[in-house]
């Protein structure tokens, strides 16, 4: 049911072969230098969440496969509507399955690790938090699941599950706190009732075998932020006496003050079911603009909603452990009632603006399927919009609005080139005429950094074809770049447009930006020009 809630039509494809996956390339960050946030400072920075769902976790007869379930292949593109849209975190369910060779080792395959490793980048390069979990291995409905809590060899089950964390925390050991590792999703027996033993006892093994294990590793997983859930993410089943045990985390950094906490708490939220996912379009409304009492459920409206989001303040936000929303949401029912799309985004609204009272996160669920029934903002194929109501609403309740610039022309598959790759798009044929205005921003660690360049034609006529030359500070050096071609590495550089954005209209802009290692100069560049033409 859960599953089902969730995927939406698109799981009529799930008997799809995998074909056409483009796997991309893995590029090494530097972990933070800072320390990392306090819980109310991660609440606060984390922002609006979205969730990739039916990409990374959809299968086809149990083997993985990010097209399995009708979704196209995740393109940096979408991830920048994403984030041009207002979002400041990304949830990235990832099912492993048949992608786990044999035991003792339980090897995961390292093409498959590659590309989660890709997809995480693409909004990791972009300054976003991402969130990374276990996602379909304890689903019974799944083929090939395997980590299920109410099974007969549970010794073989924790064995292979801490090697399999064993080795995505080991992927993700430099990056900085931006990346939050999340022990699994939904975890249960399957029965909706009370939780049984023991196998609420098994979930809080595999709870503490994940925290043990992740920190482990060493790196910044030794003090990065890990995500916990209870009993389905149930916040009932997680606050209250039903047999939820925080794990301890003894080998968590020595450098973690004593009394911060590391852990956050996973919950999920679609209550009233007959409302968010229930598909037999009687229950179209929702909250306290509803007009119609027939088309209203008759439990689950704001003060229910309210009072659950204050549940977990009281059990786990007062004692230092953040709560994260991981998934909420409401399916398209404007095919039974055209107002449905008001009552879904007063939904959103009142979520996020409780849970921000209440020191907890939140992360949408789209399913990437628009339409009757779906849960999608985004137009994946395209990365375009599609509800723009909700994301409003989102932000609304969140506190901020989105960016009043997104981009103009999006791309439509991640960017390949690296900094010393020539430039393989055609040569600029209206050099620079038009004057240019150009923005960059820094964001800094260590001995690392990502600049973000935005290009504005400022001319009376489109750009067709441009090359941007800038300076980079001394002892810097471009390690890897998006939406351009880059060369040389250093001193002065050459941006080179791609095929997507090789157009700029009058008025229009183009962004493009790289990462780059530094040796203590963390400036900007300097000395723009668009095709020989100096920009302000």
């Amino acid at each position: 049911m859960l599953r089902t809630k969730k995927a939406g039509l698109a799981v009529l494809a799930a008997a799809l072969t995998l074909a056409g996956t483009v796997y991309g390339v893995t590029r090494p960050v530097p972990a933070e230098a800072a320390a990392a946030l306090t819980a109310s400072q991660l609440v606060a920075d984390m922002g609006a969440g979205w969730n990739l769902g039916n990409s990374l976790e959809a299968n086809s007869n149990g083997v993985p496969s990010e097209t399995a379930w009708g979704n196209p292949v995740v393109t940096q593109a979408l991830i920048n509507r994403v984030k041009a849209s207002g979002f400041k975190t990304i949830r990235i369910p990832v099912s492993y399955l048949g992608n786990i060779g044999a035991g003792p080792n339980y090897t995961v395959n390292a093409a498959w690790l590659t590309r989660i490793a890709a997809v995480v980048d693409y909004a990791y390069s972009q300054g976003l938090y991402v969130v990374v979990n276990m996602h379909g291995d304890g689903y019974k409905s799944v083929g090939g699941s395997w980590l299920i809590c109410d099974a007969s060899d549970q010794t073989t089950i924790k064995d292979k599950y801490a090697k399999v964390w064993q080795q995505v925390a080991t992927k993700f050991q430099s990056y900085n706190e931006h990346l939050i590792l999340e022990s699994m999703n939904e975890e249960f027996d399957g029965q909706y009732g009370n939780p049984t033993q023991p196998c609420y006892s098994n979930i809080n093994a595999y709870n503490q075998s994940f925290v043990d294990t992740v920190r482990r590793t060493g790196g910044t997983n030794a003090s990065r932020w890990l995500l916990v859930p209870g009993w389905n993410t149930n916040i009932d089943y997680t606050v209250g006496n039903y047999g939820f045990a925080l794990p301890t985390d003894q080998y968590r950094s020595s450098t973690i003050p004593a009394a911060e906490q590391r852990i956050m708490i996973s919950v999920h939220y679609y209550d009233p079911w007959d409302f968010t996912g229930q598909e037999d379009g009687v229950i179209t409304q929702w909250g306290p603009n509803a007009t119609n009492p027939a088309k209203t459920s008759t439990w689950g409206q704001e003060d229910y909603l309210d009072a659950q989001l204050k549940k977990t303040y009281d059990t786990f936000v007062t004692r230092g452990y953040p709560v994260f929303v991981g998934e909420y949401g409401s399916i398209d029912k404007t095919a039974y009632d055209s107002a449905n799309n008001t009552y879904r985004a007063d939904f959103a609204r009142t979520l996020v603006a409780a849970a921000k009272k209440y020191g907890a996160a939140t992360a949408y669920w789209d399913n990437g399927y628009n339409g009757q029934h779906g849960f999608g903002l985004f137009d994946r194929s395209s990365a375009t919009v599609t509800q723009q109501g909700i994301i409003t609403a989102i932000m609304t309740g969140v506190g901020t609005t989105p960016p009043t610039s997104t981009p103009t022309s999006p791309p439509t598959s991640p960017p390949t080139s690296t900094p010393t790759s020539p430039p393989t798009s055609t040569p600029p044929t209206s050099p620079g005429t038009s004057t240019c205005r150009v923005t960059s921003t820094v964001n800094a660690w260590n001995t690392g950094l990502t600049t973000s360049i935005t290009i504005t034609n400022a001319g009376t006529s489109a750009i067709n074809g441009w090359t941007l030359a800038f300076t980079l500070a001394t002892g810097q050096s471009i390690t890897s770049g998006w939406s351009a071609t880059y060369a040389p590495a250093s001193g002065t550089v050459t941006a080179t447009n791609a095929s997507y954005n090789a157009s700029i209209p009058a008025g229009g802009s183009a962004s493009i930006g790289f990462q780059a290692t530094h040796t203590g100069n963390a400036a900007a560049p300097t000395a723009f020009k668009l095709n020989g033409t100096t920009c302000s």
